[in-house]
């Protein structure tokens, strides 16, 4: 459905999910920005919160900016004092403050993604996950290209980002929305930060060959905007208990490769 909105029913839980949005970190246009991530979001909260309806809307990791005010999804309160990093993070900032702002904390659930990858994103085009773009690129190349490090703390690859597969953003959504004790806003992560070099070795070993990795100049229009670290602090989610395993980086990765970017090949074999 547009603009990611779906809906559904859990036992007598009526539910509506805005997931959809334009994610790209590079957009300028604020008012399409406006207008998509923010507005419609909006829109569809107030109409469900009249309705009954239990909504739940997807917000981002990139509304925490460069972390230095933490990545703690406990206390609304902080969210006065992010500052995101590009006008995508802004938009969905603007959700979660309004909503913040009219008390609907109580009643609707946002979410956090911070680094999702996983199966069926090719249309998402430049802002599919490095895994996606990074596969093409070694049965292309055989090598994978990296952003060069701009901060002496962090050598080139060594950024962190904290990785979630698809399928464990999935189950966690699910089960956020279908108990209705939990309302407010989420961090939807791993919880452990990996570095970008460890996602290229990771996508090396599932193609069963010796990573070979290049380090790039980053783009000067986005070196002022780029996270060097994310790591989500999930203890808010398993608190309402959440238990599932979360799946590695290495056993996401070979999973995507494998079993969805070469199906019905043996990798490595």
């Amino acid at each position: 459905m547009p603009g990611g909105l779906a809906s559904g029913s859990m036992g007598k839980l009526d539910c509506i999910f805005h997931l959809g949005a334009c994610s790209s970190t590079t957009e300028t246009n604020e008012k399409y920005l406006r207008e998509n991530n923010y507005e419609y979001s909006r829109n569809l909260a107030e109409w469900a919160l009249g309705a009954g309806v239990r909504f739940v809307y997807a917000s981002s990791a990139a509304t925490y900016g460069d972390g230095s005010a933490g990545m703690d999804d406990s206390d609304p309160r902080q969210l006065e004092r992010l500052r995101p990093l590009n006008l995508y993070g802004q938009s969905k900032h603007w959700m979660d403050v309004h909503a913040w702002r009219q008390g609907w904390l109580d009643r609707i659930v946002g979410l956090k993604y911070f680094n999702v990858f996983g199966p069926n994103e090719n249309h998402k085009g430049d802002m599919r996950s490095v895994v996606c773009k990074s596969y093409a690129e070694v049965l292309k190349t055989g090598v994978i290209q990296l952003f060069k490090s701009y901060r002496p703390e962090y050598r080139d690859g060594e950024q962190r980002r904290d990785f979630l597969y698809v399928k464990d953003a999935v189950a966690m959504t699910l089960h956020l929305a279908a108990n209705p004790a939990a309302n407010g806003i989420f961090n939807i992560g791993s919880g452990v930060a990996r570095t970008w070099n460890d996602l290229a070795r990771a996508v090396f070993a599932a193609l069963g060959r010796e990573p070979r990795i290049e380090y790039i100049e980053m783009p000067e229009s986005i070196r002022d905007k780029y996270q060097y670290f994310t790591q989500a602090d999930i203890q808010k989610l398993l608190a309402t208990g959440y238990d599932s395993p979360i799946t590695s980086l290495e056993d996401a990765v070979r999973d995507y490769v494998v079993n969805y970017l070469v199906p019905g090949r043996t990798i490595g074999a």
